[in-house]
């Protein structure tokens, strides 16, 4: 059985997830700054007596990525990521002196890059890798069909969608993601985002106010 627990970590309110069976864990954008939240991560993972095979990056801004250091130092994993959000993952040092963000620990980078055609399995789950950039340059997320919900990261929210005024970002392009990508999927999925409360495709096809405007425009 797959089960999927969130925290919400930093002055970000950036959610981090678990995605878990019985044995084994995916650490997705790990956003826990301070030691506290460091520790509330283990404690989870040791409570339910998880082994962490993978750490996943939907995509490499500042709040998504505070934990990267700590999970590779505690248990060995190297951040996995597409190979457009490098340069994102680069510039975060600056980036956290630029908001006066102290004792940023720089992540370590990807051996290997994620694309699209990667697999992504835990236990006999496979999620499926969908390209979804215009928040960031190469944002990915992660869906799971048989368990109808999806990791977006900062693409969707509930009713409103991730910010396209940061270096790489692009309404259009966003825009486009949220239609093709998310839009296609059934209603009932959920969505997890980066920030705030999971919702509904369904829920945000009929009330997500960019999302109705973008449709009266290009209809």
């Amino acid at each position: 059985m797959l089960k999927l627990k969130y925290f919400t970590f930093s002055p970000f309110s950036e959610n981090t997830y678990i995605l878990y069976n019985e044995k084994e864990c995916i650490i997705f954008d790990p956003g826990c700054y301070t030691q506290t939240e460091r520790d509330q991560l283990v404690q989870f993972i040791d409570h339910k007596e998880l082994t962490p095979i993978r750490l996943i990056n939907t995509h490499c801004h500042i709040d998504h990525i505070f934990g990267n250091a700590f999970i590779y130092n505690t248990y060995g994993l190297l951040p996995e990521y597409h190979a457009g959000e490098q340069p994102v993952l680069e510039a975060a040092a600056s980036v956290a002196m630029m908001y006066g963000i102290p004792d940023f620990q720089a992540s370590p980078s990807a051996e290997t890059f994620l694309t699209t055609e990667s697999e992504i399995k835990l236990g006999d789950v496979e999620l499926t890798i969908l390209f979804t950039p215009g928040h960031s340059p190469a944002s990915l997320s992660f869906y799971a069909p048989n368990y109808q919900f999806i990791i977006g990261g900062d693409v969707l929210f509930q009713q409103s969608i991730g910010r396209t005024d940061l270096p790489g970002g692009n309404y259009d392009t966003l825009m486009q993601s949220i239609m093709t990508e998310f839009m296609s999927l059934p209603d009932p999925t959920i969505v997890y985002s980066g920030h705030g409360q999971p919702t509904t495709i369904g829920s945000e096809r009929n009330h997500n106010p960019f999302i109705k405007e973008y449709t009266s425009k290009t209809n």
